[in-house]
């Protein structure tokens, strides 16, 4: 249905600047001023009928979560008459993702994965959502299946391997996730590889192996001040203890977007983090536009986080940032 309040108050606007234009002629005739006004007015609302679009003025709204809600309830509906289809359980898992449904979007993507055990494709978004929706943001032995299992079907899937080697150094198996990653290298760009090399070289460094190469080091993007608690002095610590200094894309994976590993002894107040401490390089740290800084202090000197770790307040940050960005214990 057409709305005509448009078309009349195109013509009311014509008649008032005729009015005023024509104004000066009412002195010759009042009627041939009104009826000039009139038939202008007229005119206006005519044209706009013709050239105008009503539909202009209003106004589309976007799309919003409670659209995307509806859209996963109609989606699980079309699942419980249809539930045997892999393609709607991946996409009902990246919808519950999007509206972070960290639980839900995994147990979709388990459906998927279930469904479609040769797709590489979906065993690495169910691998990655389980670790997403695990507390930890650990990858458990099914995650690590399904990102074996990936690899195995599509050897060349990078983000299968990423993933892998990020696993693998979650559970202190260091050697193997250099080896995974260095199986990478040979596909990458000059730039890529180097930033996986400097992860390499940490990985076998805390493997106790030498490294392959040593890693060019790159351009501070962060410059991160750590302000140790005074119990990191006072405590028994352990000569392994270790500090880690995180960055993490927000709202993004449970990896870091870079990090450094550095002895707590003799800690340096002030740690630079590039793109040669990101530990995907097709995603490195200047690829972000928002990072969450934080530090841990680990007992054990692993990446995993344990029982009597210490960690710092989390700082959200833009890039690129200038200063230095301070990160305190609470």
């Amino acid at each position: 249905m057409v709305s005509y309040a448009l078309p009349v108050l195109a013509g009311l606007v014509a008649a008032v600047m005729a009015a005023l234009v024509l104004w000066p002629l009412r002195q010759h005739g009042r009627r041939g001023f009104v009826l000039g006004v009139v038939a202008l007015g007229v005119v206006g609302a005519c044209l706009y009928l013709l050239v105008g679009d009503p539909r202009a003025a209003q106004v589309q709204p976007t799309p919003s979560v409670a659209t995307l809600r509806e859209g996963v309830q109609a989606l699980q509906q079309a699942l419980q008459r249809d539930p045997q289809r892999a393609d709607g359980w991946a996409l009902l898992g990246r919808s519950q993702a999007e509206l972070g449904n960290s639980q839900a979007a995994a147990d979709a993507f388990a459906r998927a994965a279930a469904l479609a055990p040769d797709d590489a494709g979906v065993l690495v978004e169910a691998a990655q959502a389980r670790a997403q929706a695990d507390p930890g943001k650990q990858f458990d032995d099914t995650a690590m299946d399904w990102l074996q299992q990936a690899r195995r079907l599509a050897p060349e899937a990078e983000r299968a391997s990423w993933l892998l080697g990020i696993a693998l150094r979650q559970r202190g198996r260091n050697a193997e996730a250099a080896d995974v990653w260095s199986s990478l290298l040979p596909r990458l760009d000059a730039g890529a590889a180097q930033a996986l090399q400097a992860q390499i070289a940490i990985a076998r460094d805390a493997a106790g192996q030498a490294a392959d190469a040593p890693a060019a080091a790159s351009p501070a993007l962060l410059q991160v001040r750590v302000h140790l608690p005074d119990t990191a002095a006072s405590r028994d610590w352990p000569a392994s203890t270790q500090v880690f200094v995180l960055a993490r894309a927000v709202g993004g994976p449970p990896m870091p977007v870079a990090a450094r590993r550095l002895p707590l002894a003799g800690f340096p107040a002030t740690v630079g983090l590039g793109d040669g401490d990101s530990p995907m390089p097709t995603a490195p740290l200047s690829a972000h536009a928002e990072v969450e800084v934080l530090a841990r202090i680990s007992r054990s000197g692993s990446a995993n986080r344990s029982e009597g770790d210490l960690q710092s307040d989390v700082v959200r940050v833009k890039l690129p940032q200038d200063g230095v960005v301070e990160l305190r214990f609470p």
